[in-house]
């Protein structure tokens, strides 16, 4: 059997997985191949120090040019697959090239959601932010607009808007639920990230929809509201979720579902082919999730690489993520789903919060803002699968990192 492995795929759970099969010991070839003209880069601070101009393109890579070489990592950029044929364990690239694999690792990433062609009209001045492109055509519109709308209440979109703010233009974020963070945040963190916007003069609007886009001859000028009211924009910005790139994986024939499904050990209903990162919907705690995340694209690469190397185990990772906004750090780990209470912990530095989210009375996750402590001792309290109850939190002798060691004590 062939021992070449194909990563499809050009960002950080493609890297990883790639570093980790030569740290491992693999003596195959690695084939990554990306369709984006860039070497693997981190993603995170085109939403943040990038549009704000403290960082280049140039600096935004995760290794060194010459780490592939000394690796023995060869990296197909601008490369786009045009098909997978499953029977005789190649992939087609989209000039007709073919290259065999010995096993396959489709770390394809997500796309941006955009907005209906109904909404948008074919209007300039309309961005979504996935990457660097991206975030160039972006920065370059910025320096320009004076009014700025936000279309969607996530991360992404709240991040941007802190940046347009900072830099002295007139925001207006729309989100059509009832209030902002709705998919990934408790109401008290998305109050506390509302507050935040509010003082730096963002004009936040829940419960309200985009109806479409007008327009001065191709560029946008307004949006209308589903209310019927109007809001100016010189520039759009649509942050209303990412899309897993499985088309590859389902023309395949392989099993997806909102992503690329896969087992415990991140292989997908074929046995030969793994997948990893934000393509990758798989088990975890009793469901199953698809993750957009640093955190999960790197884990993840690792575990693919392990089970390639006969290593595998049941992936089982701490989710956590951040989010900078203004001065304000926004921390998260583990995933609040199905909670059914919220404890906020005013932290030791002033202004800072936790809020801590509870499942049954055994705690699940926490959003800290401004609270590096808490949120290092809670990623070593969920690694070691340590139990907090509300008691613990209430309780006025509670220390957060004596109760982490006293655990860890005991576990060694």
């Amino acid at each position: 059997m062939r021992d070449d492995i194909v990563i499809v795929g050009g960002g950080q759970a493609a890297l990883s997985c790639a570093a980790r099969l030569r740290e491992g010991g693999h003596q195959g070839a690695v084939v990554m191949i990306g369709a984006e003209p860039w070497l693997p880069y981190q993603r995170p601070p085109l939403s943040k120090a990038y549009l704000l101009g403290k960082t280049e393109a140039g600096r935004l890579g995760l290794r060194a040019p010459e780490f592939f070489d000394t690796q023995r990592i060869a990296v197909r950029t601008g490369t786009r697959v045009h098909r997978i044929d499953r029977a005789e364990r190649a992939v087609e690239l989209a000039d007709g090239e073919r290259l065999e694999y010995g096993r396959l690792v489709l770390a394809t990433g997500s796309r941006a959601r955009t907005l209906p062609e109904t909404v948008a009209g074919g209007l300039d001045g309309v961005f979504t932010l996935r990457g660097i492109d991206d975030a160039e055509r972006l920065r370059a519109a910025l320096a320009d607009a004076g009014r700025v709308l936000v279309v969607g209440g996530g991360y992404i979109g709240l991040e941007v808007a802190a940046i347009a703010a900072q830099t002295g233009r007139a925001v207006t974020v729309v989100e059509q639920t009832d209030r902002l963070l709705r998919r990934v945040a408790c109401a008290q963190t998305a109050a506390a990230v509302g507050a935040l916007h509010g003082a730096h003069g963002v004009d936040v609007r829940t419960g309200a929809s985009l109806a479409r886009l007008l327009g001065d001859g191709s560029r946008v000028r307004a949006a209308v509201l589903d209310d019927g009211s109007t809001v100016a924009a010189d520039l759009v910005l649509v942050g209303i979720g990412g899309i897993a790139n499985d088309d590859l994986a389902a023309a395949a024939g392989l099993a997806v579902d909102g992503g690329i499904l896969v087992d415990a050990s991140c292989r997908t209903s074929d046995p030969a082919i793994f997948a990893a990162g934000d393509c990758a919907v798989f088990p975890f705690a009793g469901r199953r999730v698809r993750l957009e995340s640093v955190q999960n694209a790197v884990d993840q690469g690792i575990a693919v690489a392990d089970a390639l190397l006969g290593r595998d185990v049941a992936y089982a990772p701490v989710p956590w993520f951040w989010s900078d906004q203004y001065d304000a750090k926004l921390q998260s780990v583990g995933l609040a789903l199905d909670y059914d209470r919220v404890i906020p912990v005013a932290a030791a530095r002033a202004g800072g919060w936790a809020f801590w989210y509870f499942r049954a009375g055994t705690a699940v996750a926490v959003d800290t803002i401004n609270d590096a402590r808490t949120h290092m001792a809670a990623r070593r309290l969920f690694a070691s699968g340590a139990a907090l109850s509300p008691d613990h939190l209430l309780s006025s002798q509670f220390d957060l990192m004596q109760y982490v060691r006293a655990d860890a004590r005991a576990a060694s």
